[in-house]
Formats: structure tokens, sequence, C-alpha cells
């Protein structure tokens, strides 16, 4: 598989050459006050005419909340980068170590971006109305530089043609088994925010012994955690040890012999914030977007259209996807991440060799 050139540790090298004054790699004090979407907003917005989305989203996902976004704010249109997480991070360092601003908007499945990003003090404060009435702290930044836009798990799952029901892993552990041999199929952390997160939860509650007794099962290694799903889907492998829990309920509801195995030691937990850059290219359509990301509007068709779980109180959640409630977790610890991402990458692709 392609890996990254560069490292997490290589890009902020890069980021704080280039920017050494203090006010880059200040960090703010204190939120904003809430932003409403008013009708100066948007004609601001209307002028700038584009918003540059920077995401690690599913594609087909990001483009429908574009397109809903352009349908209701006819005049700006909405240009979507879509890659993994990692190289979404990578992109933003690389760019911003050489001047160049082209993204206004960021979403990414690797919550710790955002800590990298606020800490070189790169971010825009900005606090959308939904946000303020309904967020819990848990799902905002103290200081308003970013917000929970989605949220899922990585999940286990099996083709249903290919494996039994009473066949099937329940847990972890069950992937241990060597009827499982050469029929998995894995993301990579060193592409997928998702897989970052949930490798880190994992080796933490698992312990990396889990991870050497996997790695020799002959698994089926691919790059992003939308990738495993598909595989399935494809019949390619019966079995995936890991993926996103929105491309399965996907995959399921147009029909897919899939199914989604929430595993018993819990699955992990996967936050996705949104957050605008200071130096973005067009500040007043950023605002616009970001006011529009965390509208009951854009968060039900995140959660009905990309099986994404929001945490907007007014988003219902589809009939037959377990509720998320009831779904046991593992703790996400985004800080933990940002500062063992380096040693997670390397010593997951020391054991399976990718």
């Amino acid at each position: 598989m392609t890996r990254p050139i560069i490292s997490r540790r290589d890009i902020l090298k890069g980021a704080t050459a280039f920017a050494a004054s203090s006010a880059f790699a200040s960090v703010t004090s204190a939120a904003p006050p809430a932003s409403a979407v008013t009708p100066q907003l948007i004609e601001a917005a209307k002028k700038e005419g584009k918003v540059v989305f920077y995401t690690s989203i599913d594609l087909p996902v990001a483009e429908r909340i574009a397109k809903a976004f352009e349908a209701k704010y006819p005049g700006i249109a909405v240009r979507v980068e879509r890659t993994g997480a990692e190289r979404v991070f990578q992109r933003i360092g690389q760019e911003y170590a050489s001047r160049i601003h082209a993204v206004d908007v960021v979403n990414s499945s690797d919550a710790a971006h955002f800590i990298v990003w606020k800490r070189e003090g790169i971010l825009q404060p900005y606090v959308p109305e939904d946000v303020a009435k309904y967020y819990p702290d848990e799902h905002r930044d103290a200081d308003g530089a970013f917000a929970s836009f989605r949220a899922w798990v990585c999940v286990i799952g099996y083709n249903t043609n290919m494996v039994k029901a009473e066949d099937a892993p329940k847990s972890y552990a069950d992937l241990l088994d060597p009827k499982w041999v050469s029929k998995i199929v894995k993301a990579h952390p060193s592409y997928s925010g998702t897989i970052m997160t949930a490798t880190y939860q994992m080796s933490r509650d698992l312990g990396w012994e889990f991870f050497e007794k996997l790695a020799k099962q002959k698994v089926m290694q691919v790059q992003s955690s939308a990738d495993p799903p598909k595989k399935l889907a494809l019949g390619e492998r019966a079995v995936m040890a890991d993926g996103n829990e929105y491309n399965m309920f996907i995959e399921k509801e147009k029909g897919t012999p899939v199914e989604i195995v929430y595993a018993a030691e819990g699955s992990p937990l996967i936050v996705g914030p949104n957050a605008l850059f200071k130096d973005a290219p067009n500040p007043n359509a950023a605002r616009l977007f970001q006011s529009f990301c965390f509208s009951p509007e854009a968060q039900q068709l995140s959660s009905d259209v990309g099986g994404l779980r929001s945490i907007h109180p007014a988003v219902k959640e589809k009939p037959g996807r377990k509720p998320f409630g009831e779904v046991k977790k593992m703790k996400d610890d985004p800080a933990a991440v940002e500062k063992t991402s380096e040693q997670i990458k390397a010593r997951y692709s020391k054991l399976f060799g990718v």
C-alpha cells in the first residue's frame, strides 16, 4: 500500500518553521459567542462564491452534504476534497508550511488532528448557534475551535453469504481463531483516522498482543476504513476486523449481504470534528458552511444518507439501526492518540509488514 511520505512530527516541524511568530503559536482562551446565520453573513458568503471543504467523510456522503448546502444557498459552490484523515492532516501541514491557504473548513476522523491545529494557532474559533444550544461540553471545544460534526464506532462485520450467523465472530478474541486465516480484511492507521483512533483504543484495552496474533492470520490489508465493508460486499473476504459502522449501514440498507458485529469487548468510539481556519480564503462562506453542517437539516442528512451518528438531539435514527446508546463503546482519548500516533503507525506497520 502507499505510505505517507512524511510523519506528523515532520509536518509540525515544517509548520513551526514557517510560523515562528507568537501569534501563530498562540492558543485561544475563550469561546466566542454563538453565531447565528444572518442575511449579512449569507450576502458576504455569496460574494465569495465558494467554500473549500477538506474531509475524510466517504465521498458520496460529503457530496450530498455539499449539494444540500448549494441548494439552500444558491451561488455558493462547495469544493469537496476527500481523502483519508491522515492524508488530510498531511496535506494541510504541507500547504501551511508552504504558505498556501487553500482550505476553508476541515473534517477529520482523527480528533487528535484538531488538538495539533489548535495548538499551532491556525484554527478560527467559531460557534454555530446549534452547537451552543444543543451540544454537550464533551463534544465542543471549550475555546470554540471545533465541535463534533459526526460520531460512529469501528465495527467487526461479515458477509452473510460466506459466514453463518452462528459461526460469525462475536468478539475481537474470536478473530484469532485459525478458521479465519486468509479470510479477514483490515484497514491501516497510517491512512485512516478512524483506524488510528481504533488502534489506540484497542491496543490500550486489549494489548498489543492482540495485534501480534491478528497479524499471523494472513490479513488482507487495505487503506481506508471504508474499504473493509466494500471488500465484504464484493465477497473478497468473509470477515472484517475493523471498518466504519456507517458504511456497513449503507451496504445493509441497499441489500448487500453483510452484517455488523459489535464486539463483546466494546467497539472503538470515533468522533469527527469540524473546524475553520484563520487564513481561510473564503471566511464568510466558511462560517456559513460550518453553521449549515451543524444544523438539524445537515445532521439528519448525515444520519439518513451517511449512516453517521449525530450529537444533535433533533436527529432521529433510522429504524433497524442499533440505537447508539445501546452500543458498548471503548473510551476515546484524542490527546493520547496525538501523543502516540507515530509509535502506533511504526509498531503496526512492523507487525503487518505494510
